[in-house]
């Protein structure tokens, strides 16, 4: 496989305070990447830095095989790269269906967009039911799940998540964890996910990284790190 993303060595600090300290990250077309760790530990700060939301120091990022460091936010949407961003930033007194096509403004091509959308809605048949209502009476998981659809809205062949499983019911993580994995294999999508819940980034991914106050500290293969004693130590021990 090839690698559709590489991030060599970068460094991001924010008012002089390290946030990243020399970190590099892979991600293989089709792979499921997870970065695990705990809040502040700077997995959200890489997505910053992929997406140009935040500058690096040094280092460098590329996007297959090209320089994306430096590229604007507006431009690296459109080369296919999107992010849904910690926290679901819905539109709430828009309807879900003007939510999603948000998601398609870099495009133009109508007949593709409604396809595109269609496809969205038999992925998530709950937006269909409440495809008029708006986004903010939604709970927690349903607007998840249109965020996700909203990033689609976009055709990414690289989609980076920050904290999907936050704030959603128990019940529903599991159908967000289940519909990363769909989503990754039937619209051969690649992902880098942000988690604190390792045991489910773990669960679903197939490879990831460990990460403690800006730093990787462990990496390999998801299924060999689920079962290592220090990953379980420090990582898994307050997972439910």
């Amino acid at each position: 496989m090839s690698k559709i993303l590489e991030c060599h060595n970068i460094e991001l600090y924010y008012d002089h305070v390290y946030a990243l300290k020399g970190v590099s990250v892979e991600v293989e077309e089709g792979q499921i990447v997870a970065l695990i760790g705990a809040n502040g530990a700077g997995k959200s700060s890489i997505l910053r830095a992929i997406t140009g939301l935040s500058r690096i120091k040094s280092g460098e990022i590329l996007y297959n095989g090209e320089r994306l460091d430096g590229t604007i936010a507006s431009r690296i949407v459109q080369m296919g790269i999107t992010m849904v961003p910690e926290g679901r930033r819905v539109f709430p007194y828009m309807s879900i269906k003007d939510n999603l096509l948000m998601g398609a403004f870099t495009r133009q091509d109508k007949a593709g967009i409604q396809k595109t959308l269609d496809s969205v809605l038999e992925r998530f048949p709950r937006l269909r039911e409440r495809f008029k209502q708006q986004a903010g009476t939604l709970s927690g998981g349903e607007q998840q799940m249109m965020v996700i659809g909203r990033a689609l809205m976009s055709q990414p062949r690289l989609l980076l998540l920050d904290e999907p499983s936050l704030g959603i019911a128990p019940k529903l993580v599991q159908d967000i964890a289940r519909s990363i994995v769909a989503i990754s294999r039937d619209e051969r999508v690649s992902v880098l996910l942000v988690e604190q819940n390792s045991r489910m980034a773990l669960s679903i991914s197939n490879k990831a990284y460990a990460m403690s106050t800006g730093n990787i500290v462990f990496s390999g293969e998801s299924k060999t790190l689920m079962n290592d004693p220090r990953i379980k130590a420090a990582y898994l021990g307050g997972d439910l």
